[in-house]
């Protein structure tokens, strides 16, 4: 028979409950802020690429693709980011055979998707 009463296993369990929560809620800001500053990260004008191969027995097959996006001074409604090229891009080879892109950033190679 255990020791622990059940008051002070339930305060116990409360305060896990709570750390998690609290954990969780830092860990989705935390993501969130990431999400937020991947774009703030890169300039206009930067240049994306992504490169990938698609594993066929004797063979070498690959692909390189590469942009570039800038806006000036546009309404938030007609602006285009890097991220949404960078997923329509990723969507497009995909409907080709090709495995999902990464595509990083110059001049600092950083991942944006």
């Amino acid at each position: 028979m255990s020791r622990i009463s059940r008051r002070s296993l339930l305060a116990h369990s409360g305060t896990t409950a709570v750390g998690a929560m609290v954990g969780g809620a830092a860990a989705a800001q935390a993501a969130e802020a990431a999400a937020d500053t991947t774009a703030a990260d890169f300039p206009a004008g930067t240049l994306f690429t992504a490169t990938s191969e698609l594993d066929i027995p004797g063979q070498l097959p690959g692909l390189t693709i590469k942009f570039s996006v800038a806006t000036i001074e546009v309404p938030a409604a007609n602006d285009i980011t890097a991220t949404e090229i960078a997923d329509l891009l990723n969507d497009f080879a995909a409907s080709k055979g090709w495995p999902p892109l990464t595509f990083y950033g110059t001049p600092a190679p950083a991942p944006l998707n």
